[in-house]
Formats: structure tokens, C-alpha cells, sequence
């Protein structure tokens, strides 16, 4: 038996860096060690390998045994009695010859002859357990379809005659900042229809690679019965959403972006499952809690999902070998995790407000999520030393992404979700001449010590329905009417502004990384919805209108230079070699922060209508070069500073202690950015 993980204990200071936590260092320690247990058990129990015990894509399904020449199907069902596969060669009825005896007391498995299944036949189970029976979708089905007429979704025998040949090896990620570009491929494309893998390769991965980000982050890959859920609600865990193409064209995909030097992370749903029961895994052998809690806890109130159980052994297996199924089929690199909150705790965190440490070392918490994924980072980073792993928690809570010899559950990084939010409420409810600065840092930069995170000033929540992007914010209506650069007003001038210097305040003060949802990088005008009835199923806001940024007459295409030049700028100087920066000058009323990190000097102008000449702020002396003025032409803006210019800091021998002063030209709403040159 191979060695387990060294053991790893909290006697380095990792979370308790926080004085605050002391208090809870018994509970703290207690659900670390319960996380330990997992992972050692199931190590101890599978020579040493946490892969070795995420087989269930490997275990069940239907697979073709080459070596006998045969089909073998296995499902795991404990409660129920009879299986039988339906398809066409049986006219969709149960006959003896399709009949998957049931082997012990929770496993079905049945062989049958070559020629009884060819690649991309259709078939579904029909599962009878007692006092009932139901048509099932295989819970390991690595292809699902729907029909367009009858809108029935069945497995899809995948079998292709060739193994995919991958091109290009996954790109290095830790060694670079973290350029995340959010996208979904369904509505990718600026006609009014639903796109798809090869579209998105063909023609959104140029744009992201023009960009400048190196890492894409796909939503909606796994199978999902209803489009309109964004892909969270989803059906088929291991089944790539045909509604977009085949695997194959997915694979297609994320190749050609490793080609490119791009890192493909996906969105993983583990936090729920869609409550559909035919093609679900819901009620699956009759009973409600084969995979989910049973009663209210197995329902989430506000999503109208099922929730796992994370405590059973098959669910953790379910679940980990997702996550090995999809780096090792689909070459991605890494997840985000997505609804954490919900996951670790009991009330998925809708009835607290996190005011207090309380919230998170009280009762309430499941502790075997957190063990769930505390052996998700272990199993993904010995899959894949170089993957990555991001925890989409609105929490906070303590230690996600802290190392795991730290008391921490081993993310690589977290979301700091409240900077968006923040940025949503300040434009909504503040007058510009009322931002309050130092709230406005606090929120920049408020993240711990041990932790890395990734900054963005929107991502798609902010993009649907019922929200509005921060363009939309801050245009009103007149974002249909006044983006035109030959009738614009002050109106106008405002948003294309604030919009950057947004966008690259939270850029600047990022610790790790930094993301944009697809079409915000230049002020997408609409929100997204998805074909419903309420929309008398129009596509009209599920796509991306691309056309806007490249049309010069309009501001959305200086929107794209600046961003474009952000993200360059971002890759090509020293911004995040240092993880923090440093606030070296604030005034409220002036509206004015001034801050360096590196070698790199920031000073932004939030004021509405003061220009100040020959302003001071506090620098670390030396002289310094004008690399990034978000006020240029190209980028929507006045050129009210003369461009290339050199600064030089002055002593001002009178204060003590001795200061180092940098007199420069701030125009109103505008941000430059000053490198130290020798």
C-alpha cells in the first residue's frame, strides 16, 4: 500500500493569523480533523490514491469491454428491484433480453454482444422499485440528447471509432496572473440562437486570445434540462450539454485554446442538482434520498433543487470522480466551484448575515461538505499538480482557500464576491460627490492574509435578468441613444469614465487575479435572459452583440481599447508581483486615492467636475513615467494630460517626518498610472 499524505496539523499559525478565530480553535481543529479522516480513509482504503477511489464514471454507465468484445452496463440503484434498458431495438419496451439483473444488494450489471449497441444509439432505463416505476437516465452518462420534437431526453451510446488526438499540452497557470475572460457558448454569438462549441472556437476564442486574457472560464458545460438556468440546474454530470455539439467539438475547443496559451476552467456544479426526475438524478431507485438528504433538507428553498448528501460514500465517489472525469477527458484545467455557501451550510446561508465569526464556527454548518471539499482540492491537485481551483462562496468563509497544512480547505482561490456587489451599490444609491473613499478601499482590498483571491468589478450575476451590468448603471436609457461619439453629452463622458476607472481600480487592487464577463469588457448594453415565456421565448437577450465594439463611431469600442490595453498592461509590468498594495494618499473631499504596488504608482480622480493642477501626493521618491492614462482619446477620453510624461518626486524637508511629493495634473474622472523608472 502506497504511503498516505504526510499528516498535517495546525501548530503553524496559517488562519489563527487572525487573532479572532482563537476563540474557535476547537471547532476549527475538529472539522479540520474530520476533512483529515475523509481523506485518510479513503486513501487507506484505496492503496493511497484518492484517484484510485473516483471510479464511478469508470464503474458504471455503459462501456464497451474491447478486450471481450462486449457491452457492459452497471448502474448503482439500492432501492430498486428490476432494471431494464429501453431503446429501439426493443420498441422501447421492457424485454428479458435487455434486463440488468441486479447483482447484489445495490448494483446492477449486465453484458451484452457487440452488435447490440452502435455509437450514438439512444436508450434510457426504466427502473422499478417497490410500489413503483420510472424511465431513468443513466447516472454516469457521458452523452444525453433531447429530441426537438418530443423534447424527451434519452443517453446517447458514445462510442466514437477514433479516440480524440489532443494537439497541445495544458499551459503552465500558477506562474501568471489569473486573466479570467467568463463566457457561456450558447449565447456567444450575436445572432438570436443558441451557439455551439465549434462556433465558440471559431469565432469567440480569437476575440478572448485579442483580449488579452489567458484563462477561460465556461459556464453551462455540464447537461442541463432547461437553457434558461444558466447551467446550474444540471441533469447529466459527466454528459458535455449537447445543445451546444458533441465531445468531441468540446474537446476541439478547449485544445484550441491550450494551443493559443489560454487555461480552460469550468463551472462545477456539486453545491445541487436539477429536481427533474427522468432525466435527474432525483428519486432515481424510487427514493428521494439515494444522492440527497432526505425531507425539507434535501430541497433547497430557493433554487427549487435537490441537495446532496454529503456524508454517504457513493456521493462523495459520484462526485470526485466527476471532477477526474473532466480533467482527464476534457483536459480542463481547473473549476470553479460554484454555490459554496449553499453547500456548507444547512440554511444555505439564507437566513444569516455573516456579521460575526459565529456565523460560520456555529451550529448549522455541514461538515461533511466541508470534508467533500477539502478531498476535491486534494484529488484535483494530484491529478493535476499545475490545476486550479476558485471557491465561489458569498460567505467569507474563514480558511477556503488557505493551504491545507494551515487549517485551510485547499482552494487555490477565492472570489472576492462583495467587491461587485459593492460597486452595484455605490453606483445605485451614492451620488458620485458622495463615494465615501475610504469604505471604497476597505472593500478593495479587505481579503485575508492567507488566502488568494480574484477581484472583478462584474461577472454574469450582475449580467441577468433582474440586475443590470454596471454600463447599464450608468447610462439609464440613454445607453440605446447616446453612445454615439458625435451626439454624446456629459452623460455620456460620465460613464465611459467611471466604467474604467472602475474596472482598473479593482484591477489594481486585486491580489491574484481578475475577471469580466463575456461582453462587459465593453459595456454590453443588454442584460441576459434566456427564451422563456415571459419573453414569448426570444433570443433577443441571449446572445452577445460583438458589432458594437467594432463600430469607431460608437464609445463601446473605446470601452475595448482601454480594457484591452488594462489586461496588457496587467501581463506586462509588475503588478502582480506584489500581492498587496499600498494606500499612500486619500482625500475624501477631493476624491482622490493614490497608492503603489510595486513599482507601479496609481493615482485616480473620482471627482465629477475638479481638474487640479500641479496636485501632490505622497510617493516613494524617485522618477516616474506616465505608462496608462485612462483619459487618452483612444479610450473615450478628453487628453487632457500630455502622454509619455516623466515625473519627478520632491523632498519636503519642512514636514516630519521627511516627505516625497509628486506634483501632477489630475483632470476629473481620471485615472493614470505612473511607473518607476531610473
Amino acid at each position: 500500500m502506497k504511503k498516505c499524505s504526510k499528516d498535517r496539523s495546525l501548530s503553524d499559525p496559517g488562519i489563527f493569523n487572525d487573532p479572532g478565530l482563537l476563540a474557535y480553535a476547537g471547532t476549527i481543529r475538529s472539522r479540520y480533523g474530520a476533512a483529515l479522516d475523509l481523506e485518510k480513509k479513503i486513501r487507506y482504503e484505496h492503496a493511497g490514491s484518492l484517484t484510485g477511489f473516483a471510479d464511478y464514471h469508470q464503474r458504471f454507465g455503459l462501456h464497451f469491454d474491447r478486450h471481450l468484445k462486449q457491452w457492459v452496463f452497471s448502474e448503482w440503484a439500492p432501492n430498486a428491484t428490476d432494471m431494464f434498458i429501453l431503446c429501439d431495438k426493443n420498441q422501447w419496451q421492457c424485454v428479458p433480453d435487455f434486463k440488468v439483473p441486479k447483482k447484489d444488494g445495490e448494483i446492477f450489471q449486465a453484458r451484452f454482444d457487440a452488435d447490440l449497441f452502435s455509437h450514438k444509439d439512444l436508450f434510457r432505463l426504466k427502473v422499478i422499485w417497490p410500489g413503483g416505476q420510472g424511465d431513468r437516465i443513466p447516472t454516469a452518462a457521458r452523452r444525453v440528447v433531447q429530441d426537438p420534437h418530443t423534447l424527451i431526453f434519452n443517453a446517447q451510446v458514445w462510442e466514437p471509432p477514433y479516440p480524440y488526438a489532443w494537439q497541445a499540452p495544458s499551459p503552465v497557470c500558477k506562474d501568471r496572473p489569473m486573466l479570467i475572460y467568463e463566457a457561456h457558448a450558447g449565447m456567444a454569438l450575436e445572432e438570436e440562437r443558441v451557439g455551439t462549441w465549434t462556433e465558440f472556437r471559431r469565432h469567440i476564442l480569437p476575440k478572448i486570445v485579442h483580449a488579452g486574457y489567458n484563462t477561460i472560464q465556461l459556464m453551462a458545460v455540464q447537461e442541463h434540462p432547461y437553457y434558461g438556468s444558466f447551467g446550474y440546474h444540471v441533469s447529466s454530470f459527466f454528459a458535455p450539454s449537447s445543445r451546444f455539439g458533441t465531445p468531441e467539438e468540446l474537446k476541439q475547443l478547449i485544445d484550441a485554446a491550450h494551443n493559443q496559451g489560454i487555461q480552460v476552467l469550468m463551472d462545477i456544479i456539486h453545491s445541487h442538482s436539477v429536481r427533474n426526475e427522468v432525466e435527474g438524478l432525483s428519486r432515481f431507485d424510487g427514493t428521494l434520498y439515494q444522492f440527497f438528504h432526505d425531507g425539507p433538507r434535501g430541497m433547497h428553498r430557493l433554487w427549487d433543487s435537490r441537495c446532496f448528501d454529503y456524508a454517504k460514500p457513493m456521493v462523495v465517489k459520484f462526485l470526485l470522480s466527476n471532477l477526474r472525469y473532466w480533467i482527464q477527458q476534457f483536459h480542463v484545467d481547473g473549476f470553479r466551484f460554484d454555490g459554496i455557501t449553499s453547500m456548507v451550510f444547512e440554511d444555505h446561508g439564507l437566513d444569516r448575515v455573516f456579521a460575526s465569526y459565529a456565523d460560520y464556527f456555529g451550529p448549522g454548518v455541514d461538515t461533511d461538505a466541508l470534508s467533500y471539499l477539502f478531498a476535491a482540492n486534494q484529488l484535483v491537485h494530484e491529478l493535476a499538480p499545475g490545476a486550479v481551483t476558485i471557491a465561489e462562496d458569498v460567505s467569507g468563509y474563514p480558511g477556503l482557500a488557505a493551504g491545507t497544512g494551515q487549517g485551510g480547505y485547499g482552494f487555490d482561490y477565492r472570489f472576492a464576491m462583495g467587491i461587485a456587489d459593492f460597486w452595484i451599490r455605490l453606483v445605485k444609491e451614492k451620488k458620485d460627490e458622495e463615494w465615501p473613499l475610504e469604505q471604497l478601499w476597505h472593500e478593495l482590498t479587505n481579503r485575508r492574509a492567507e488566502e488568494a483571491t480574484i477581484s472583478y468589478a462584474e461577472c454574469h450575476d450582475q449580467a441577468l435578468v433582474g440586475d443590470k451590468t454596471l454600463m447599464m448603471r450608468l447610462m439609464g436609457s440613454r445607453i440605446y441613444t447616446d453612445m454615439h461619439k458625435h451626439s454624446a453629452g456629459a452623460e455620456t463622458f460620465r460613464a465611459v469614465a467611471l466604467h474604467k476607472m472602475i474596472r482598473l481600480i479593482t484591477l489594481a487592487t486585486a491580489n491574484a487575479g481578475y475577471l469580466n464577463f463575456m461582453g462587459n469588457e465593453f459595456g454590453h448594453p443588454e442584460w441576459v435572459d434566456f427564451p422563456s415565456s415571459q419573453n414569448h421565448f426570444s433570443f433577443k437577450y441571449a446572445r452577445r452583440q460583438w458589432s458594437l465594439k467594432y463600430d469607431p463611431d460608437l464609445f463601446y469600442s473605446d470601452l475595448y481599447a482601454f480594457d484591452r490595453q488594462m489586461i496588457c498592461f496587467a501581463k506586462e509590468t509588475t503588478l502582480f508581483e506584489s500581492r498587496n498594495p499600498d494606500l499612500f494618499y486619500i482625500h475624501q473631499k477631493h476624491k482622490i486615492i493614490a497608492f503603489t504596488r510595486g513599482e507601479l504608482f496609481f493615482v485616480f480622480n473620482f471627482h465629477p467636475v475638479r481638474s487640479f493642477s500641479d496636485y501632490r501626493v505622497d510617493v516613494p521618491p524617485g522618477r516616474y513615467k506616465l505608462i496608462l492614462d485612462t483619459d487618452e482619446p483612444r479610450f473615450g477620453g478628453h487628453g487632457r494630460v500630455l502622454p509619455h510624461q516623466v515625473y519627478a518626486s520632491v523632498t519636503d524637508e519642512a514636514s516630519s517626518p521627511v516627505r516625497h511629493l509628486l506634483s501632477v495634473y489630475l483632470p476629473s474622472r481620471t485615472a493614470l498610472v505612473l511607473e518607476q523608472v531610473p
